[in-house]
């Protein structure tokens, strides 16, 4: 494919790599999200800081949130379950999206000197255009035909470097996209970013010329005129090059950790109450980084319930501190002492699951 060098700085988290990308525009014929966002990252840390880069791909049907959100309030976990999807927290800023094959992600690295949000969109609007689109960018840097979004975007700047980088809708299968992303938690305060949620189309709705090849070709075109690069494009695929790199290892195996998936959520409150036979329950539950902070129980005025059965609550409360939200083992939770106080204990611990759990 390329020679490669020995890149010698490490980092904090994913070790260096044996690797180093000399190219500028790349695409990959992977469709593995994991591989693709471990892609994206090392051409961030390793390419020449000075030198403009293009990344093109897609992926096989998978969630993709924000660095720093929530997944339980952005992400359908019941649907993305039924429908065997899985989702993935992305090392950058910005929303949460759907991806497909029939959605096209672009990502545009430039010097952080130069980088200009406006510009790196106006590189994406002239690819759209060049498809016989009508489309225009909006206030937040978004593709938009007919006042709906086909693109959105995100960004990170790191030290000297920085990228813009979103997705095109192209032929996704958008009641997928809107099962998935569909949640209703709107007693669930968190201190993360929540995703603007905005109409979408896709690009075949208004031009049959679209296709996540002529999007690839109007791209390249595009980023090769903005910053005046002639060099043809390098195809990347999971070859053992990457695979057995110790980079790519690590930094595919990090994205699918709980530490990484759940650990990086930011602190957040959920509130629920349900009506049982016995009385009114009201639950408030703190979380940080995936863990809970706090569950407190309160009960309505009629609640009809022994001061025993009220203490093994409390304990079922106690014991819930500390542990993985939504990932509680079961048996831990198991009610003790006489059969009411049992029975009641685990028809609150089952509604609290499943709470958490959706």
């Amino acid at each position: 494919m390329h020679a490669w060098r020995r890149q010698t700085r490490t980092y904090a988290v994913i070790p260096s790599t044996a690797l180093q990308p000399t190219h500028s525009i790349y695409v990959s014929n992977s469709t593995n999200p994991y591989f693709n966002l471990t892609l994206e990252d090392w051409l961030f840390r390793y390419h020449p800081p000075r030198a403009p880069l293009l990344l093109l791909y897609r992926d096989s049907s998978c969630v993709v949130i924000g660095r720093n959100q929530n997944p339980w309030k952005e992400v359908n976990f019941k649907e993305a379950k039924s429908k065997g999807v899985p989702w993935i927290r992305r090392r950058s800023g910005g929303g949460t999206v759907y991806h497909d094959l029939g959605n096209t992600n672009y990502s545009i690295h430039v010097p952080r000197t130069t980088f200009d949000r406006s510009a790196t969109a106006q590189v994406v609007l002239r690819a759209v255009r060049a498809l016989g689109v009508d489309a225009y960018v909006n206030e937040r840097n978004d593709i938009c035909v007919a006042g709906e979004k086909v693109s959105g975007s995100a960004y990170k700047i790191v030290s000297n470097r920085a990228y813009h980088h979103g997705t095109m809708l192209i032929s996704t299968r958008l009641d997928t996209l809107g099962d998935l992303l569909h949640t209703n938690k709107p007693t669930m305060n968190t201190k993360g970013v929540a995703s603007v949620r905005s109409p979408v189309r896709n690009l075949v709705q208004s031009s049959t010329l679209a296709t996540h090849q002529s999007f690839v070709d109007a791209m390249v075109n595009s980023f090769r005129d903005e910053y005046g690069i002639d060099k043809e494009p390098c195809f990347v695929d999971e070859a053992p090059e990457f695979l057995e790199d110790e980079y790519f290892k690590v930094g595919m195996t990090e994205l699918k950790s709980w530490v990484w998936t759940y650990g990086q959520t930011p602190e957040f409150e959920y509130v629920v109450q349900k009506t049982f036979e016995w009385g009114t329950v009201t639950s408030t539950i703190s979380s940080k980084h995936g863990l809970i902070l706090s569950c407190c129980l309160s009960f309505s005025d009629d609640t009809n319930m022994s001061q025993t059965t009220r203490s093994a609550l409390d304990s079922l409360s106690q014991n819930l501190v500390g542990k993985r939200y939504a990932s509680v083992d079961e048996s831990e939770m198991l009610g003790r002492g006489g059969a009411r106080e049992v029975e009641v204990v685990e028809e609150v611990w089952r509604w609290l699951r499943r709470e958490m759990s959706d």
